[in-house]
């Protein structure tokens, strides 16, 4: 394993770690705001214990110590978050009442290429991806601090048992007993895999966007699954099934109508930055879409209705009339 020596840590060697360490922290809080002040925490603690650094372990799981103990710092202070529908049952339209809870109590989207590796093989990506699905984290959630921990170094980071033991400081024993419980609690919550996006469904985002953007009702509802799912983090309403999505759109969402999409990708999965029309030809953000697939139809919208989560997907605050993205 190779060492440094205080005289030789640099900020880059640190900093190139930045990427699976955010990916790490957004997994233990669910939230990419969070992660952010997790990381940059992580690195300040680092740099100002840089001259105490004697070597004896990689620099990697240096880090990884330092900001396993952020996260725990940072989650004995707040809520569980959750996802809309771990919340309760579907709602009816007709119930929409503005409701909403505030940022720290909802699993929060994270785009792909903040946290996924930026060389992998398919299988590693697709482990990735499953890795920091909404369901997944959200299951995380109900995982006590330090079995996630140990969960994601484990079975997520493939770190060996005594690898995660000493950044823990505690037994061999007692991380596979924790790896034990937490299989079991993930196990009861039954979280789906999702399967590779095919070449039908990249016709379906076309037709999506298609239909979104010309506002024709019809023609989105007839993409979805019977049973589709529509979320909206900060609202507490979600709503399942067609029919009930349909009344969504031509009702409380008609303020859609006119709206633009542009591409993302976060959490593994196909979405759009939503901007709806500022009534002088532009457009402002609104919301950060993703959507989940099931055969040839779309099963799930999570809109995730926010406009700080644009500059995240590197998406434009605002769009002028006619205007390009990416410029070209």
């Amino acid at each position: 394993m190779t060492t440094t020596t205080p005289s030789d840590l640099r900020p880059e060697e640190m900093e190139q770690y930045r990427r699976e360490l955010t990916g790490y922290c957004y997994r233990m809080l669910g939230s990419s705001f969070e992660a952010d002040d997790a990381v940059q925490e992580t690195m300040i603690r680092a740099w100002k214990k840089a001259d105490g650094f004697e070597g004896r372990s990689a620099v990697r799981s240096w880090l990884y110590r330092i900001a396993t103990n952020v996260c725990l710092d940072m989650l004995r202070s707040q809520k569980r978050r959750a996802r809309p529908v771990d919340l309760g049952p579907a709602s009816r339209v007709e119930s929409f009442s503005d409701a909403t809870r505030p940022e720290y109590e909802w699993v929060g989207p994270m785009p792909d290429d903040r946290v996924l590796p930026a060389t992998a093989d398919p299988a590693e990506l697709t482990a990735a991806k499953e890795s920091i699905r909404l369901a997944f984290v959200a299951a995380l959630q109900h995982l006590p601090a330090k079995q996630r921990s140990v969960l994601i170094l484990r079975e997520v980071l493939a770190w060996q048992a005594s690898e995660v033991a000493e950044l823990l400081e505690t037994s061999v024993a007692s991380v596979n007993s924790a790896l034990q419980r937490a299989r079991a609690t993930l196990a009861a919550r039954d979280v789906e895999q999702a399967a590779p996006v095919t070449a039908d469904q990249q016709a379906l985002l076309s037709r999506y966007v298609t239909a979104f953007e010309s506002y024709d009702v019809q023609g989105l509802v007839a993409l979805l699954h019977e049973d589709a799912v529509l979320s909206m983090p900060p609202f507490e309403l979600w709503i399942q099934g067609r029919d009930e999505m349909a009344k969504w759109f031509v009702g409380p969402g008609s303020g859609c109508e006119g709206s633009r999409l542009l591409p993302i990708t976060g959490n593994g999965l196909h979405g759009f930055g939503s901007y709806r029309p500022d009534g002088g030809g532009g457009h402002d953000p609104w919301g950060i879409q993703l959507l989940e697939f099931r055969g040839a139809l779309i099963a799930a919208q999570h809109s995730f209705i926010d406009p700080k989560l644009f500059p995240q997907f590197g998406l434009p605050m605002h769009l002028d009339p006619g205007q390009v993205w990416p410029p070209a």
